[in-house]
């Protein structure tokens, strides 16, 4: 049965013995909760993908305490170096190609080519990783191809019978995964939107993203697959009615009648409380009689890219499920 740890040094002390023991410990971000192991280590690593049920070419993110510890394990330019230096600690994932004898694990980085690199924001974890001392390896701790968790009931419910322990940090404050970046012959792509907005990464970089990546670049970073982010539930997009029986995602003031439960993104039509409440919400929708959700238009500006990524690939056909 999962152990639930606070925030004190003692629980802090705890999850560190488990990680540097080849554990797994369900940790908090500011993004969503990460279902963290030594990324050095090929048993926790193995361990990662087992309680997550997730595929084996699937990378994952190495988390990281500083920039010096990130460059140590990846080859920065100068775009990625400056992004880094804007952006970190905090939602940014910058891929890079790994350095000759990283020590990362293979299982991290199919392909062993690349490696994807965050420093969090979040004090809990990154007052772990400065106690171990080692990067972690770190994909949302739920159930491969979920929705993402963002409460610690979340990671309870989900993996609450395979994993060890979970440090509750409180609910995330971003709400979606970390913005993926990786830079080719000096152009940069955006691989993921995320927490960071394409606007300010451009204002950055001085420089439009893209969003293509040439034909011949291998599969990176998480977060790629069309199908992800799904509940149980079907998702129609877009909705400005709803059908008999559907549930509805909300966004702003002006909601249509009729649904048979409703959940409001943001009332006032913000979004990143949109962000923040997304994937509780679609949780909340998603229970028993529930066939499908609708889900209102929402901008596609700032942080609203990233919601409505999430809920295109919660929406999609899916045979591709991570």
């Amino acid at each position: 049965m999962i152990k639930v740890l606070g925030t004190t040094p003692s629980d802090i002390a705890q999850a560190v013995g488990l990680l540097r023991g080849g554990g797994v410990v369900a940790l908090p971000t500011e993004t969503v909760y990460g279902l963290a192991g030594d990324a050095t280590n090929d048993q926790a690593v193995e361990a990662i993908f087992a309680a997550k049920g997730r595929p084996a070419h699937n990378p994952l993110i190495v988390h990281v305490a500083s920039l010096a510890m990130a460059r140590a394990l990846g080859v920065f330019d100068p775009i990625s170096l400056r992004l880094a230096e804007r952006f970190w600690p905090g939602p940014l994932t910058l891929v890079l190609p790994i350095q000759p004898g990283a020590g990362i694990s293979a299982l991290a980085t199919p392909g062993g080519q690349t490696i994807a690199l965050r420093q969090p924001a979040h004090p809990i974890f990154q007052a772990v990783l400065a106690a171990l001392d080692r990067p972690l390896a770190a994909p949302s701790a739920n159930p491969s191809g979920m929705v993402s968790p963002t409460l610690v009931e979340h990671v309870m419910a989900g993996l609450g019978d395979v994993i060890p322990a979970v440090i509750d940090g409180g609910p995330a404050m971003v709400g979606v995964e970390s913005t993926v970046v990786r830079v080719l012959a000096d152009k940069a792509y955006l691989l993921r939107p995320g927490g960071i907005s394409r606007a300010d990464i451009e204002a950055v970089i001085g420089a439009a993203l893209s969003s293509q990546l040439p034909p011949t670049a291998h599969l990176a970073s998480p977060g790629q697959l069309k199908s992800h982010y799904a509940p149980r539930a079907r998702l129609r997009l877009n909705a400005t009615s709803i059908s008999p029986g559907e549930a509805l995602l909300a966004f702003g003031p002006d909601v249509p009648d009729g649904a048979a439960l409703v959940a409001n993104l943001s009332a006032t039509g913000d979004l990143a409380e949109a962000a923040r409440n997304l994937f509780a919400m679609m949780r909340l929708l998603d229970r028993e009689g529930t066939a499908m959700i609708a889900v209102m238009p929402i901008p596609h500006t700032g942080i609203g890219e990233a919601i409505n990524d999430r809920l295109a690939r919660a929406a999609a056909t899916r045979p591709d499920a991570i």
